[in-house]
């Protein structure tokens, strides 16, 4: 049986009509696609403060530079997560202080953040968890408490919405994505990073590009200019212009595909309610829309229930193993909120490639 993916990659159509220029332009680092797809990205966003990077770790380490964390720090996060997201943190040396969930949503408990921040805390790194919004205001209060930065992990969530503004701009101090192949949208490989600060912003941009002012780098004869120093840690992390017009393309039908998917959420909720599959939908945090990269649903059957799904052709899983129980991050702690829902959870196919959901007990 061929079974409907859990995830799978978009490309939109006649792509490679513009990709042939592009490839034999003289032209392929960050350019005039580069700045097209980031320019569109803060119309979307809503802020002027974002910038596109070569890839989801990028992302965090330029934000880690920025941010002024390093080694030894503690930054606080969701062990129900994707390594994507926690093995920037522990390459850099990071000390990451695992908090508990929610069952019932998978995202962070503001009550178990509050209880794990010490005098070496310098971030909360809060996963936005396979596209499913979380506490942003509750965990935002925390940071602004305790003075601390907030850093909205939406490594999958890329079009989430809470009270009205997406995610990327719904007062964190930063926030990073990604556009990997099977996310939306996806560059092959690429991420992104949006800041509430402008200066950030600024700081991020000369980081990505080897700490360099490119308009200050070299003289009026182009060359190296050699008035000019190099002060800051910068890395290579600018977005080619083959990924940047793949990313670009894409935002022309973004909203069209992430409307698909909530669609199919819709018909997912009626049809597990109403054929008797002995699953729960994932609670949704108050005035949030997800984009539902999976549609997460809770049961006391998980093997039996993967099971269930896989028969009707739909490729049911746990997705993501707590990466608590990992020894590479050196705190392999119980966490009873982490262990209930990683026990129940069960993604199913959301995407915008199933254009009808035939389903019965």
């Amino acid at each position: 049986m061929v079974m409907e993916p859990l995830f799978k990659p978009y490309m939109p159509a006649n792509v490679l009509d513009d990709l042939n220029e592009i490839l034999y332009s003289g032209k392929l680092a960050f350019g005039k696609w580069g700045n097209k797809f980031e320019s569109e990205l803060c119309t979307y966003l809503g802020t002027a403060n974002a910038i596109v990077v070569n890839s989801y770790s990028s992302a965090i380490n330029i934000t880690l530079s920025v941010l002024n964390i390093h080694q030894d720090d503690e930054i606080i996060m969701s062990p129900m997560c994707c390594l994507q997201s926690s093995q920037p943190l522990a390459a850099k040396g990071i000390r990451i202080i695992w908090a508990d969930i929610d069952p019932t949503t998978g995202t962070l408990c503001p009550e178990s953040v509050k209880k794990k921040i010490t005098k070496r805390t310098k971030a909360i790194f809060h996963n936005q968890h396979l596209g499913y919004v979380g506490y942003i205001d509750e965990i935002n209060q925390i940071g602004k408490e305790f003075g601390i930065f907030i850093i909205d992990d939406c490594v999958d969530g890329m079009g989430e919405v809470y009270k009205g503004k997406k995610v990327g701009n719904c007062g964190s101090d930063a926030t990073v994505m990604s556009f990997h192949a099977v996310r939306l949208p996806n560059a092959i490989e690429g991420g992104a990073i949006s800041f509430k600060n402008e200066e950030h912003t600024l700081k991020a941009k000369i980081a990505r590009d080897l700490g360099i002012e490119r308009n200050l780098f070299r003289n009026e004869n182009g060359e190296i200019n050699e008035k000019y120093d190099v002060s800051t840690v910068g890395y290579g992390a600018t977005l080619n212009e083959i990924n940047s017009y793949i990313a670009y393309r894409q935002m022309e039908n973004f909203d069209m595909l992430l409307g698909k998917q909530r669609r199919n959420a819709e018909v997912w909720v009626e049809k597990i309610l109403t054929n008797n599959t002995e699953c729960i939908p994932l609670k949704l945090v108050p005035d949030s829309e997800p984009i539902f990269w999976v549609f997460g649903m809770l049961t006391s059957k998980k093997d039996e229930i993967i099971k269930f799904f896989r028969d009707k052709g739909y490729y049911a899983s746990g997705v993501h193993l707590n990466n608590n129980r990992y020894s590479v991050f050196k705190t392999m702690e119980e966490l009873p909120g982490v262990s209930d829902f990683y026990s129940k959870f069960v993604g199913i196919p959301s995407g915008w490639w199933l254009n009808k959901i035939e389903f019965a007990n």
